[in-house]
């Protein structure tokens, strides 16, 4: 009888309460958790550690968590990468995963929610066509996440490329659209 060795998992994420909270609740469900608050020692334990599955922040310290995929999989080529969110946007989860995250995320989500997303075998998406249009409030939110991501999270540059003070785009960003 072989005893198998537990998955290890990366945590990525510049909140340090939430990174430890996150590392020590994913590690009483078996996982061997490292945590990283930046992306200099997220590359450090990706190489050292090469762990089977990574969970990212898409925001690390006002710098998109997207510029840390590629590098990540380099370090650790076989890693599922979920990318967790705050700023959840239909433009960031398709750049997410054209880069090669296995799965994106909206925070709050649950352990339960993560590791699921973690061992899902393909990306879901709900590709069906809603029954009713966006409303404004999602249409400015999503076109300010595309543009964000065009700018790779650099805050300044967005808001310079959309003609708007740059106070005013962080205050839009802060409040995500209600959930239609």
């Amino acid at each position: 009888m072989s005893i198998l060795a537990a998955p290890t998992l990366l945590v990525i994420d510049d909140d340090p309460a939430f990174n430890r909270v996150l590392v020590r609740a994913l590690g009483q469900r078996g996982f061997v958790t490292h945590g990283a608050s930046d992306a200099e020692a997220a590359l450090e334990l990706a190489r050292s550690q090469t762990p089977e599955f990574i969970v990212l922040d898409l925001n690390l310290g006002g710098e998109s968590g997207l510029r840390l995929i590629r590098p990540l999989l380099e370090a650790s080529p076989d890693a599922r990468i979920l990318v967790l969110t705050g700023y959840a946007s239909i433009a960031t989860a398709v750049d997410a995963v054209k880069l090669g995250a296995t799965q994106y995320l909206a925070k709050p989500a649950d352990i339960d929610a993560i590791i699921k997303a973690l061992r899902a075998e393909e990306v879901i998406i709900d590709d069906h066509a809603p029954d009713a249009p966006m409303s404004v409030d999602r249409l400015e939110w999503e076109h300010l996440q595309r543009v964000l991501a065009q700018h790779e999270g650099n805050i300044s540059a967005t808001a310079r490329a959309l003609k708007m003070h740059r106070r005013t785009l962080q205050r839009k960003l802060a409040r995500p659209p209600a959930a239609e």
